[in-house]
């Protein structure tokens, strides 16, 4: 085995072996003794609380039926996955990044998200998800599944029991009009509907509160019971993981400072409640 980290990458490599070992029609017990080794040791790979060798998982895939392509990929995954960051600049990559984001949103407490341009993904309605994704050129073939799966990721705050959503967003996110007029105003009523459930608070960061760490950029913050709290960063070209504790801690800290000079709940609504105000009498 190669590590013991339960890294960001470990877990997106797990989800994906657990897929492939159920696609093949095999238990955990029965993959184990067909491999001849210990069940556990497969439980804690695809739960990402282990890191398996490259040549553990060649010796899954080869029982499960993975070749070709599939083979490559996954091989090419076991490797760093106990890196202190996981970098992915290539295409398939982010996408097996984002299968890893939901993986952690779906077993989080609490998320975090600092969104100082943007609103933030779990809030953001279809309508106004579709926008950016035809303003920012996205295939129009892919367009309609990534609205679903944005759109599909906000059960974590619905289900019976919800994680917890601290959301601070930029004003700059709430003046700036995606998709029309009429979109935004039902983005920004989504907001203030959400920021009424017992489990989100909602706060506005002003254009005016000076320099915050958020202004160097958006992040997700995710804790869970039990796992250790990961940041995830995205951009255009690249998305990033952090797992480290000293490289949290850095992003936890930066929460408490915008946080700090957030505006209230209170005050917070009641901006946004102007701004479609604004929206209304001019449309």
């Amino acid at each position: 085995m190669a590590g013991t980290n339960g890294t960001p990458k470990a877990k997106a490599l797990g989800v994906r072996l657990r897929e492939a070992r159920k696609a093949a029609g095999f238990t955990v017990r029965g993959l184990a003794e067909k491999l001849d080794m210990s069940h556990s040791a497969i439980s804690r790979w695809e739960t990402g609380m282990r890191s398996p060798a490259p040549e553990d998982v060649a010796s899954v895939l080869a029982a499960v039926g993975v070749n070709g392509k599939d083979r490559a990929e996954l091989l090419e995954m076991a490797r760093g996955t106990n890196a202190p960051h996981w970098l992915s600049v290539r295409s398939g990559d982010r996408e097996r990044q984002m299968a890893a984001l939901v993986d952690f949103e779906r077993s989080a407490t609490q998320i975090i998200d600092v969104a100082p341009l943007l609103m933030p993904g779990l809030l953001q309605t279809a309508d106004y998800a579709r926008a950016i994704m035809v303003a920012a050129e996205v295939p129009a073939a892919e367009i309609e599944t990534r609205v679903l799966v944005r759109v599909g990721r906000r059960e974590v705050l619905t289900r019976r029991h919800p994680a917890n959503l601290l959301a601070l967003v930029g004003e700059p996110a709430i003046r700036q009009i995606i998709g029309g007029q009429d979109v935004m105003i039902d983005q920004l009523r989504h907001l203030l509907d959400f920021a009424d459930r017992p489990n989100v608070t909602l706060q506005v960061v002003s254009s005016t509160a000076g320099w915050h760490p958020a202004l160097e950029g958006p992040f997700v913050l995710i804790d869970s019971q039990d796992e250790p709290p990961v940041v995830h960063l995205e951009n255009r070209r690249a998305a990033l993981f952090f797992h480290e504790p000293e490289d949290v801690a850095a992003y936890q800290k930066a929460v408490d400072t915008v946080r700090n000079v957030a505006m209230s709940c209170e005050t917070s609504a009641g901006l946004i409640a102007d701004a479609i105000e604004e929206l209304e009498t001019t449309s």
